[in-house]
């Protein structure tokens, strides 16, 4: 059976290729050019029609309407000589400015744009002579410094109306309009680029008006995000707030100490005891700072020449030697002696050593303000990045529209010499939305209703039972927390209150007097667990199904021993608990606990009623439904893999899921393994309908759906070009022809919906369910926001899905129905999640791909410092990566 086409709703709305001023108000709503021309070409699925399903609502949105620029903008080509280095962007910036005000101003009247790197625009062509190439000579900045020439190259001519047909729908989405749209997003950022009291990165800028020290040498600093998009008939300015997380500026050493969380500078001496293995820390923490020197007799700063922290010295300024020109040997702290005549305050602390090779004590460092710390946040300060960042919807949407006082678009010399206008009131957006209806869930037998439909986006279990409980023959209790903070008693109280939930939920278990052992991880967690498993050998028992382990506080490198052991080398379901939370617990605790153990025991908690997923649930048509992402190692991880996971269902109704995962070279975002993990899934889809559904026919899946995170707009061509044709090459493989469609899922942008007061939920968000398919969409692809989960803390963040291919013929309405029914099957929670369950699952198992490493074996990959001392090659990390023990690899062990 096909999808449902909804019928196309309301007249087209006015698609015109400049703003007019009007920032939404006063007109409907931009419907969407419904019937693009044949001859224009998208990247996906052309939109089908605009959704009509759900109860209409009002929101405002952070987006503000300009007018494109009238005249021809002219783009060129920067290349800064010689060509043998990179430099930052801040300094490129810096010489593009000097060059247009001082060095050849005649040039450039008026001023062009630049975006750091290789790309200038112009409002006029530059005179630059008959080859329309000239290159500048600069002057060395000092006298350790090359001379510099940039070299400026005429390229193309963008015709803006060739971006106002975009915006209609009479124009396709080639690379003259992707290079508009960068061209007026280099304008409205070159402003704040320049001013120097800003920092900034790609598409945000961040000021010092409002910070937040959090510890460790770190300081949030309030941004501002824009984004020029284009959207149904105009072009619309997306403007979020965001948050930067800084260095601390001042001396260094007081930073590094800070870093540590101490006071005493020689906790940064090796005499007195500094671990490599912290050094190592804490250099891959400041690699890359900026800092000035200052000079120890006059306790003045160099401010005419930054430097750039290359590593840390492995020995103090006291034991530090270097090789003198005139011959011999001295050491950096004897140097700054007999230079400075002033000896080192703290000689026996380690030094930096810079880009020139030179070593120079932490004591005369000075870190420059503003600098963003482009390295993975310590996790310990993860949760005061979020609440410096959160905020009430109300209260984002004041800080966005008071950001427009810094924006100053009308004050920007640039944005009005390339005619790009933005009205003096503008004023955010509004728009129709939709508020979709949850579909219905179905429980198991012996509940007093067997069916829920869930309210603001949640629902509970009270009497409930789970559509299929798992029974727990017996389980045992491993406490890796000291007996003085979770005694034998408290082990077993928390027990009889697991058992207790269990029940409640038709969760049986026949051995209600589990075993309680107190193992010393300091032995090895693994070893250990092992040796559990052999004491009820010894006493002829069988080995309990269910391993329920209680972790003290900050315990990573055991869960992830723990999850090694049940996941990959013994094969058995574990489920940690923190000892703080699940000591005099509440039963709603355990009951929540329950949701994971019945999943991973084989269970299903809940499912969609078939008749709110006919399209999943239809008997003639199998539907496969994938989730895949893939997870890349942090910023300054150089060496690291990448992980890619793949999960499916593998039930008739979409809620029983499993999984694979694989290891690739680092920072691809494109999954390698694809073809080889699809034919698994569908293995697995065929061997489930066969044995445990006792399907007699249809037991291939017909259908495919694939939901695709950790993409960006510019990898959606290699998607199309690389990923789907290996989920072909599996279909054909395992000899069956789906039909397949393949929908993009995105979280990394800065759109965000504010409901009108009187339809918004208790969080003050929209409510669960709400879509987005006008007005702020793609002019010409299937492209729909759809916020599917309640609000908690903070501004929402709506999913953004786009279609790039579809041999299923979904209409608007059948597939945000779809998606948003699939944000309920997630089996940890009794809420609706943000996004599709499949894909949820994706990202959990690329994060615990890590857990496949033997964390006693030689690679450990939890230790950043070992393995980056081990240069471990791909190979080897292919080499030792396990597979998921295969009594685990039918359950959902994720969740």
């Amino acid at each position: 059976m096909a999808p449902p086409r909804g019928n196309p709703r309301g007249q087209q709305g006015s698609a015109r290729g400049r703003g007019g001023g009007t920032q939404g108000q006063g007109r409907g709503p931009a419907r969407g050019p419904l019937n693009i021309p044949k001859h224009v070409e998208t990247i996906g699925v052309k939109r089908p029609g605009c959704g009509e399903t759900g109860r209409p609502i009002s929101v405002t949105t952070n987006h503000f309407e300009c007018d494109i620029p009238e005249g021809i903008i002219h783009h060129y080509d920067v290349v800064i000589l010689p060509g043998d280095k990179v430099f930052p962007l801040r300094f490129n910036m810096e010489l593009i400015k000097r060059l247009q005000n001082v060095i050849a101003p005649e040039v450039f009247t008026p001023r062009a744009v630049y975006d750091g790197r290789k790309n200038m625009f112009a409002p006029r062509r530059l005179p630059l002579g008959e080859t329309d190439s000239k290159e500048f000579p600069f002057p060395p900045i000092n006298e350790k410094s090359k001379p510099l020439k940039v070299r400026l190259t005429r390229v193309a001519e963008i015709n803006p109306e060739t971006l106002a047909r975009f915006l209609k729908g009479q124009q396709s989405h080639d690379n003259t309009v992707l290079t508009a749209i960068t061209a007026l997003n280099v304008v409205i950022r070159m402003e704040p680029t320049l001013n120097p009291d800003y920092a900034f990165n790609v598409r945000s800028f961040f000021t010092d008006r409002e910070t937040k020290d959090i510890g460790g040498g770190l300081v949030l600093w309030r941004g501002y995000f824009q984004s020029i998009r284009p959207a149904v008939g105009r072009m619309l300015i997306n403007v979020d707030i965001s948050t930067g997380v800084m260095y601390k500026p001042g001396n260094l050493l007081d930073l590094c100490k800070q870093f540590f969380g101490k006071t005493d500078p020689n906790v940064l001496a090796p005499r007195r005891g500094l671990p490599d293995r912290e050094r190592v820390r804490l250099q891959r923490f400041i690699t890359g700072i900026r800092i000035f020197t200052r000079n120890p007799e006059t306790g003045l700063t160099d401010k005419t020449r930054a430097r750039i922290v290359k590593k840390l010295s492995p020995a103090g300024a006291n034991d530090l030697t270097f090789s003198l020109r005139e011959g011999g040997q001295m050491t950096v702290a004897q140097y700054f002696r007999n230079t400075y005549k002033r000896a080192l305050q703290f000689p026996d602390v380690i030094c930096v050593e810079v880009g020139s090779g030179a070593l120079i004590p932490l004591e005369v460092c000075e870190v420059l303000p503003g600098q963003i710390m482009r390295k993975q946040v310590p996790p310990e300060k993860t949760k005061d990045v979020l609440d410096f960042s959160t905020k009430k919807p109300n209260d984002r949407l004041n800080s966005i529209r008071n950001g427009l006082g810094i924006l100053k678009w009308g004050e920007s010399e640039y944005v009005r010499q390339f005619g790009l206008r933005v009205a003096p009131n503008v004023q955010p957006l509004q728009l129709q939305a939709r508020v979709l209806q949850p579909p219905t869930l179905k429980y198991g037998q012996g509940s007093k209703q067997l069916t829920v439909t869930p309210r603001d986006g949640a629902w509970n279990m009270v009497d409930k039972k789970f559509y299929k409980p798992m029974p727990i023959q017996s389980f045992a209790i491993v406490v890796f927390e000291r007996r003085q903070r979770f005694s034998e008693e408290d082990a077993r109280e928390m027990g009889r209150n697991l058992i207790t939930a269990c029940g409640q939920v038709g969760m049986q278990v026949q051995d209600t007097n589990p075993s309680v052992f107190y193992p010393n991880p300091q032995n090895g967690v693994v070893r250990e667990l092992l040796n559990i498993g052999a004491q009820f050998s010894q006493q002829k028992r069988p080995t309990p199904p269910l391993l329920v382990v209680v972790l003290p506080e900050g315990a990573a490198d055991i869960y992830t021993a723990v999850k090694y052991f049940g996941d990959v080398r013994v094969g058995v379901a574990t489920q940690c608990l923190k000892s703080l939370k699940c000591r005099h617990a509440k039963p709603q605790y355990f009951a929540n606990v329950c949701l994971k153990i019945n999943v991973k025991l084989g269970g299903i908690n809940t499912i969609p009623d078939p008749r709110s997923v006919s399209f999943l649930t239809d008997p003639q048509n199998p539907t496969m439904v994938m989730g895949c992402d893939t997870i890349h190692p942090a910023p300054g991880s150089d060496g690291r893999p990448s992980f890619a996971s793949v999960v499916a269902n593998v039930d008739s109704e979409g809620a029983k899921y499993i999984a694979t995962s694989s290891v690739q070279e680092g920072r691809v975002e494109m999954v390698e393994n694809l073809k080889a993990m699809t034919e698994l899934m569908i293995n697995k889809f065929m061997e489930y309908r066969t044995h445990v559904e006792k399907k007699q026919t249809n037991r291939a899946p017909k259908r495919i759906l694939f939901f695709r995170d950790g993409v960006s707009e510019g990898q959606f061509k290699q998607v199309l070009e690389k990923e789907l044709p290996l989920i072909r090459e599996a279909c054909e493989a395992t000899k069956i022809n789906p039909k397949i469609t393949v929908i993009i899922v995105g979280k990394r942008h800065h759109v965000r919906f504010f409901p009108a007061p009187n339809v918004a939920d208790r969080s003050g968000n929209c409510p669960a369910g709400t879509v987005v398919d006008t007005d702020v969409v793609h002019p010409t692809e299937f492209d729909f926001y759809l916020q599917s989960h309640g609000g908690l803390l903070g501004t929402s963040r709506p999913a953004h899905y786009s279609v790039l291919h579809d041999d299923n013929g979904f209409s608007a309405d059948g597939l945000q129905m779809l998606t948003f029914a699939l944000c309920h099957v997630y089996a940890r929670a009794t809420r609706s999640v943000s996004i599709p369950a499949p894909v949820y699952y994706a990202d959990i198992v690329c994060s615990r791909a890590k857990n496949h490493y033997d964390p006693e074996g030689a690679l450990n990959f939890s230790d950043e410092s070992s393995v980056a001392d081990a240069q471990t090659t791909l190979s080897n990390f292919k080499a030792r990566f396990q597979p998921i023990n295969p009594k685990q690899a039918v359950r959902m062990y994720f969740s």
